[in-house]
């Protein structure tokens, strides 16, 4: 028996950019998203093991379906609604915290307006997407990979090679669905091996094997561990700039102060700036930055036609 939950948000809700942003980021085996349907799709991991977890979204509640069909058969219990216990990742309530700050749901959009809602620039974005959220990543590695081998591509390269990742290295997991391989997994491969797997250039995989291997020695990026350590293993690394590091403190660390002045997007959607003055106007947005950031990007229509790179400047 499935476990459903519907989980209440202050109005207003963006459900379209939600799912759009969703659609364009997912890696092919690993997440589904129907946006006729309004639905996204993945495994989500517990102590218990990955569980497939349908979210629904909505204008007014975003509403979670916990897959427990096939779970019990593999040695994994079926989720309890009524177990409330903060300390297992199991329980319905941390898994559902964990879901309510992938997805933004907590966001203080009152705040973000005081704060951005005048700006001659981002007031009116912001009045045109008013229930815009930060989506972030359920799981840190994956988003540092899927950003590594999104630079100099376009979504659709980035999501091709993704699937690769998880085709070639990834396990089945339950409700059909892969699991993205962990770090040890892709840190055993050489170099040769990923770039012969994923079809990307030579450098570009021996950054994601010194990704592998930092992450296997106890890089862990996530929100709650420090993000200046963070920033400065990641910046050690061959093939990770500022762009790189600065991009994955908005999306996997929940940064919301974090901000990427060199990012051609947003220096576009500036009348074509430098990194320099990008930086200089986004003082004043702080420390919302990162929505002023993601209504930027969201205010591009040609975004998703370009490339996600690491961009130097």
């Amino acid at each position: 028996m499935n476990t459903h939950v519907s989980l209440p948000v202050d109005e207003p809700l963006d459900a379209a950019s939600m799912l759009g942003s969703l659609a364009l980021h997912a890696i092919p085996g690993v997440e589904v998203t129907d946006r006729a349907a309004g639905t996204y799709r993945r495994l989500l991991p517990t102590v218990a093991g990955p569980r497939p977890v349908t979210v629904t979204i909505t204008a007014h509640a975003v509403l979670v379906e916990v897959d427990d069909q096939g779970v019990e058969d593999a040695g994994v219990g079926a989720v309890d609604a009524d177990r409330l216990d903060d300390t297992d990742p199991a329980a319905p309530a941390d898994l559902l915290r964990f879901v309510r700050r992938w997805l933004d749901l907590d966001a203080d959009l009152a705040a973000v307006r005081t704060v951005l809602g005048n700006d001659s620039v981002i007031g009116p974005l912001l009045e045109a997407r008013p229930g815009l959220r930060i989506i972030g990543y359920p799981d840190g590695f994956e988003a540092a990979v899927m950003t590594v081998l999104g630079q100099q591509v376009s979504l659709a390269a980035c999501r091709t090679f993704g699937g690769r990742v998880a085709e070639a290295w990834g396990s089945d997991g339950p409700g059909g669905l892969r699991l993205f391989p962990d770090p040890e997994r892709l840190a055993a491969l050489t170099p040769d091996e990923l770039q012969q797997g994923i079809r990307v250039t030579g450098a570009r995989a021996r950054t994601v094997q010194a990704l592998a291997e930092a992450c296997a020695d106890g890089l862990q990026i996530a929100p709650e561990n420090d993000h200046t350590d963070i920033r400065r293993r990641l910046l050690a690394l061959p093939g990770i700039g500022p762009w790189t590091a600065d991009y994955l403190a908005v999306r996997a660390l929940g940064d919301r102060n974090a901000f990427t002045p060199g990012d051609l997007v947003l220096r576009r959607a500036l009348g074509g700036i430098s990194a320099k003055d990008a930086a200089a106007r986004a003082e004043s947005w702080s420390p919302y930055r990162a929505y002023a950031l993601c209504h930027l990007w969201a205010s591009d229509p040609f975004l998703a036609a370009l490339p996600v790179a690491e961009r130097r400047v």
